[in-house]
């Protein structure tokens, strides 16, 4: 990978690189490279018997990167300068008599020593230390958000999001920046300009720092809601045992769809990627609008089909997505999520091509931590020993309304119970995950006196978790038992009134559906959010 050099080693010798210090007061190692003082006029001999005036370098110690020099001014000395590296495979070393200055050039990573000598035959002696920056980053990033509005906390995620696609870092360094790190604290509404500078540092053992300020400027698109035709849904092989293609399709203009992939990296099995890359074929670029609800690295499966589903439920609520421009004839990763051994990812995205007309090319690919294999588009596609779902699927959402009477039995509402035939050859979809379920359910109480009810959630093929939307509320459960029954949400209709409850939810991928919404009198059981409930 090609490194941009940033403009603080960019010199050519003599001339006197500046050191830039960060929005900390972190002064970068181009520090080292002090201005030379003005010409001194050389220093008389001394007296017979007097103890000569020792030679004055500064700064005495360097670091330099490579293919940069750093500028020693040199001082006390008699008659002419002479230099020299100990190992000159690390760096080279040039004179300047007039200025009386000795300009270090970085050639390698290492260390040395630099002795610089005068007609005395005095010397001193100056460590130098070769290193390359740790990475870069531009100054400037234009970002191209939707929301309805956007929160504070999801443009933040994207302002860091946007860093870390454009830094640029040498193997094994590190980016630390963090949504903390991003001073933004409103919504943005649509059609709205927001600008945030962000303080960010590049670090690595072996590396000298970089500390930069990256000014983003965040533009909300107004846009449509995307309303899916179909669910795409990558969970075969679900254990990955080599790097390779793991689904392809295509995302055709006037075809919003959605996209769900969970896969698992065992232990033992070398550190991994997913990346979804998307093929541009046409001879113009294509607008992609995307929302993305992400879950993992996580050890723990169900933690990351609930991190996932309740991201994705917010963001789609609030039509909280990123735009990507994808140019003619060129393809591009638009989601990369590390995947180390031992751990589970899941991501619920929701697509659509939102200009340039035509179709896309979705790869999704599992490739080498370090992206150097990366599977051919014409890959043929990766098989395992069990079965699970792998295709499109012709119901990504379910919308149900209905009455109910508290004197009436129990409503009950089912919820992945109906597996979803396959477009493409591949397993049904068991469970119904990723397939988005709405529900509106007016409760009437005909009676003189108010009724207490409740809404109850009730796994019926093992453990589960479960995100809801109700009434607009985020309401989460942690994992329950199969059969459990635990209270979700409390109501009290009024005599003779009525209460509408709107539900939305979707099955988490790593729990075990279907499950069971039941509408029921009030039992007494414990509360949501109380002590002893999963509910929060």
């Amino acid at each position: 990978m090609a490194f941009a050099r940033p403009a603080a080693i960019a010199q050519t010798p003599p001339s006197t690189p500046q050191p830039a210090a960060s929005p900390s007061g972190v002064v970068s190692p181009a520090a080292s490279a002090v201005p030379s003082p003005p010409a001194a006029q050389p220093t008389q001999a001394p007296a017979n018997g007097a103890t000569p005036p020792p030679i004055v370098v500064t700064p005495d110690n360097a670091q330099v990167a490579v293919g940069a020099s750093v500028r020693l001014a040199v001082g006390s000395v008699i008659g002419q300068i002479s230099a020299t590296a100990a190992d000159q495979t690390i760096a080279q070393v040039s004179v300047d008599q007039t200025s009386q200055a000795v300009i270090v050039f970085g050639k390698q990573p290492g260390s040395t020593v630099v002795t610089i000598a005068d007609g005395r035959g005095l010397h001193r002696d100056i460590p130098i230390r070769v290193a390359y920056y740790a990475g870069s980053v531009p100054s400037d990033i234009s970002l191209a958000i939707t929301g309805d509005p956007a929160s504070p906390d999801f443009v933040r995620d994207q302002v860091v999001g946007a860093i870390k696609r454009a830094a640029q870092l040498r193997p094994g360094a590190q980016l630390v920046v963090g949504s903390d790190d991003v001073p933004f604290n409103q919504t943005l509404g649509q059609d709205r300009d927001a600008n945030v500078n962000v303080s960010v540092l590049i670090q690595g053992a072996q590396y000298f720092e970089v500390d930069s300020t990256v000014h983003v400027q965040i533009r909300n698109v107004a846009a449509p809601r995307i309303s899916p035709d179909s669910l795409m849904v990558s969970d075969y092989p679900e254990r990955l045992e080599e790097n390779g293609m793991l689904f392809t399709a295509d995302l055709r203009g006037e075809q919003p769809s959605r996209f769900l992939y969970f896969h698992y990296n065992p232990p033992g099995q070398p550190d991994r990627r997913i990346v979804l890359h998307a093929d541009n074929p046409s001879s113009e670029p294509m607008t992609l609008q995307f929302i993305s609800g992400r879950g993992g690295p996580s050890q723990n499966e169900m933690a990351a089909g609930h991190v996932a589903t309740k991201a994705f439920l917010v963001n789609a609520l609030q039509n909280q997505g990123r735009l990507i421009e994808v140019p003619a004839g060129a393809s591009m990763a638009i989601v990369t999520q590390d995947i180390p051994a031992g751990a589970v990812v899941c991501n619920i995205l929701q697509l659509r091509v939102l200009s340039g007309g035509g179709s896309v090319r979705l790869m999704l690919a599992a490739e080498s931590a370090d992206g150097s294999t990366v599977p051919a588009p014409s890959s043929t596609l990766l098989e395992g020993a069990h079965k699970h779902a792998r295709g499109i699927y012709p119901i990504p959402e379910f919308h149900y309304a209905t009455q109910w009477n508290v004197n009436d039995e129990y409503l009950e509402l089912p919820i992945g119970h109906i597996p979803l035939p396959n477009d493409l050859q591949g397993q049904a979809l068991a469970g119904d995950y990723g397939v988005l379920q709405s529900f509106v359910v007016t409760v009437q109480n005909p009676n003189g006196s108010p009724a207490s009810i409740a809404i109850y959630e009730n796994p019926r093929g093992g453990r589960a978790t479960g995100t809801f939307l109700i009434d607009g509320v985020l309401v989460q459960s942690h994992q329950t038992p199969a059969y459990s029954r635990y209270k979700i949400r409390q109501y009290v209709v009024p005599a003779r009134g009525f209460v509408r409850v709107t539900i939305v939810t979707m099955p988490e991928a790593g729990s075990s559906y279907p499950l069971k919404l039941i509408f029921a009198p009030d039992d007494g059981s414990v509360a949501p959010g109380a002590p002893g409930s999963p509910a929060f």
